[in-house]
């Protein structure tokens, strides 16, 4: 009689319940929920002791139901795209276009899931578009 093997798993998946976590489709829901204003998804999404960091205006937002609220409150009629999502293991990153009032900005968020697969960290940069220096124009194309 042979003898049963374990079942392989998956790299670059994490496992709740011996299910694998893709963190990429954990990061196109969160953004999907965002952008549909559906805040009760969203907050299923994150974990009740998420932390979301800004660096570049040292806000901390520490909780699911204040970043649910920091959320949901931010002001303006807004729409975000998501342009690519990369992810493994318990990381992913985003790289998405956030639109308000005519305004249109770039976002990259960095994420890391727990062991529930909930997203446990969020670390969000928005980089400012800027001329370049001078003397690089032979080098570069421009668009």
């Amino acid at each position: 009689m042979a003898t049963p093997v374990a079942p392989r798993r998956a790299t670059g998946f994490r496992y709740v319940a011996g299910v694998p976590v893709d963190p990429r489709q954990v990061v196109e829901a969160y953004w999907a929920a965002a952008d549909a204003r559906d805040w009760e998804a969203f907050a299923a999404l994150v974990a009740a002791d998420v932390v979301y960091e800004v660096p570049q205006t040292r806000e901390r937002v520490r909780g699911r139901e204040a970043y649910r609220r920091f959320n949901a409150e931010y002001p303006g009629d807004w729409s975000v795209t998501v342009e690519r999502v990369i992810g493994a293991g318990s990381e992913a990153v985003s790289w998405t276009r956030f639109e308000v009032g005519g305004e249109v900005m770039t976002g990259l968020c960095f994420f890391v899931l727990d062991d529930d697969g909930l997203i446990a960290h969020l670390s969000d940069f928005w980089p400012e578009p800027y001329d370049p220096p001078p003397g690089r124009e032979h080098l570069v194309e421009r668009w």
